[in-house]
């Protein structure tokens, strides 16, 4: 009551927004008769009557539509080119026509590798470093640790989502297992290697610092 939508609001305090609009093909009919105006005019008119100005706004929708065909040629990216058709078809058949005509663009992405993958675990590792950097507990890990987590996550077919789930189970519940059992305080540096195919935790050695010599009284 007396209050602007969601959306309208958001831009109208924020116009330099980028909107992420998730699985969109999920969303109400009377959805994508906003957006149509939105895409078209660059701008709606909220409950108050006021004009919201979306011309400085980016707007990034997602969809699943047409997965299959992606799921069908994963890993295999010499049949691309077919499979952007078999997915272009899927859209066109479920979005109506005046709504994909003012979409800028519509990208269709590849399969992950092992290499994004790779990437991706080396991100994960950043957040990980700063959740044990709150008790004051740092993080290292061997290049053949992060291989073997890029490895067990890898699924050319669920794409990331695996290796989320990996890293949550090598790495992070076996870290919380270990802090709670007391083999790693604050102040420790925990080493992260891999061997015969798993990961081992072990404490950095503190440096060996030498003694203070004591100063001659004059």
């Amino acid at each position: 009551y007396e209050e602007g939508g969601q959306l309208s609001e958001a831009i109208r305090r924020c116009p330099y927004s980028v909107v992420l609009l998730d699985e969109v093909e999920k969303a109400h009919r009377d959805v994508f008769n906003i957006l149509l105006q939105v895409l078209d005019d660059g701008r709606i008119t909220d409950s108050q009557g006021r004009t919201i100005d979306f011309r400085n706004t980016i707007i990034v929708m997602t969809s699943n539509i047409g997965s299959e065909h992606i799921l069908s040629v994963a890993g295999d990216d010499t049949q691309y080119e077919k499979m952007q058709k078999l997915v272009t078809n899927a859209l066109r058949s479920h979005f109506r026509p005046e709504f994909l005509n003012r979409v800028d663009d519509i990208m269709i992405f590849h399969t992950l590798t092992r290499k994004e993958l790779r990437e991706i675990v080396v991100i994960q590792l950043k957040r990980v470093e700063r959740l044990l950097a709150e008790q004051k507990i740092s993080l290292e890990m061997s290049a053949k640790a992060q291989d073997y987590l890029a490895d067990i996550g890898y699924d050319p077919v669920y794409g990331a989502r695996p290796l989320k789930r990996a890293i949550q189970r090598e790495l992070e519940n076996a870290i919380a297992t270990k802090i709670l059992e007391n083999t790693f305080i604050e102040g420790d540096t925990i080493v992260i290697d891999c061997e015969a195919n798993a990961l081992t935790f072990t404490k950095k050695a503190p440096l060996n610092l030498p003694e203070p010599q004591a100063t001659p009284l004059v």
